[in-house]
């Protein structure tokens, strides 16, 4: 057991950078299985990720030997695809469309609600408080759970079950703003909504027609879509994250793209587009004061990027070598955890 006295110090966290100058990669280790999504626990050495194996894995960053391990005996049916942490629970979602709630501390299974939705369920958002689990999933639906009780609150479907060329589409993104109030989504086919927690009315609609590419003759169907989002701070921007137009829709060869909005006015401050290194941007997170913005994702290989929110230039910028699909800030953001195709990534701001 640890001391309980009060001669006990507190372990000091290092100062994020007010504006990163470069981001490096610290160390690398494998996964057993692609990771899609990942969530820093309740200790600064401890990550949990959910991954392709159909687990939530535990990864204890203070090992001598890092490695992701199943956190219980019990699993999904398919791929971890959402995965939030409220309290002292984990909750994940995946393309089973179920939702489980995990004890975090013993892996075991508290709650599974088999048919949260009736397709695959793409990401989650926890509310500050820790109070509402937000999911988003392909049947086009938003819902919103009690954490505690694992009830279902509301359900929203405003969003097209079809693109405009009649193909099904998805909806990829759920994000909620750090007051608390604000719940915004985003689908396959550019469009973000932006709503009222409490009512659930819709405050804001955003296009980001750019994001996504629809092929009328070599292969007839569509790629791209919104695939992140993250408010500032202050709730006031809106990050919006995917890919620039693709040429060869087979191949994700397009631009790393990047839309930050002051959205409750409907104003695009900035449309960031990176050619160096291509593909989606599958996670956001705003740095402190909102002074930075970190964007995560890839193509056959994966990227950190950092833009810096005075005027959306490149402020620093780092190739992985995995596609990334998720990412988390340590208990300070000059360090960065990133998860993707069997391997996991500890990059660090300076």
């Amino acid at each position: 057991m640890m001391p309980s006295d009060e001669s006990a110090a507190e372990p000091q966290v290092a100062a994020p950078p007010a504006m990163p100058q470069s981001v490096k990669v610290e160390k690398t280790f494998g996964l057993p299985a692609i990771g899609f999504c990942v969530t820093q626990g309740e200790a600064a050495t401890t990550l949990f990720a959910g991954m392709s194996d159909f687990a939530v894995h535990r990864i204890d960053l203070a090992a001598e030997k890092i490695e992701a391990v199943p956190i219980g005996q019990e699993r999904h049916s398919s791929y971890v695809t959402g995965l939030v942490r409220a309290g002292d629970n984990l909750v994940s979602g995946g393309y089973d469309g179920a939702l489980i709630w995990w004890n975090m501390a013993s892996g075991e299974v508290i709650r599974r609600v088999e048919s949260a939705h009736s397709k695959w369920v793409r990401m989650l958002a926890v509310s500050p408080d820790a109070s509402r689990i937000a999911s988003v999933a392909d049947d086009m639906t938003t819902r919103l759970w009690d954490a505690s009780s694992g009830d279902l609150v509301a359900t929203w479907g405003d969003y097209e079950t079809k693109t405009p060329h009649d193909f099904p589409s998805m909806l990829y993104a759920v994000t909620i703003s750090p007051d608390g109030r604000w719940l915004a989504t985003g689908d396959k086919t550019g469009i973000v909504l932006v709503r009222d927690l409490a009512t659930g009315e819709i405050a804001a609609r955003l296009e980001t027609p750019i994001m996504y590419t629809w092929d009328p003759k070599a292969r007839r169907h569509s790629i791209g879509g919104i695939r992140s989002l993250a408010f500032s701070s202050d709730s006031t921007l809106l990050a919006v994250g995917g890919m620039g137009k693709v040429g060869n829709i087979d191949h994700l060869e397009g631009s790393s793209r990047v839309e930050v909005f002051r959205w409750q006015e409907k104003v695009r401050l900035y449309e960031i587009e990176d050619n160096k290194l291509k593909g989606l941007v599958e996670a956001l997170r705003f740095g402190p004061g909102d002074a930075w913005l970190a964007a995560a994702g890839g193509d056959n290989s994966g990227f950190v990027t950092i833009y810096r929110m005075d005027d959306g230039k490149l402020a620093a910028q780092e190739k992985v070598g995995s596609h990334v699909h998720d990412f988390a800030f340590g208990q300070s953001p000059d360090t960065i955890y990133t998860v993707g195709h069997n391997q996991a990534t500890i990059l660090k701001l300076a």
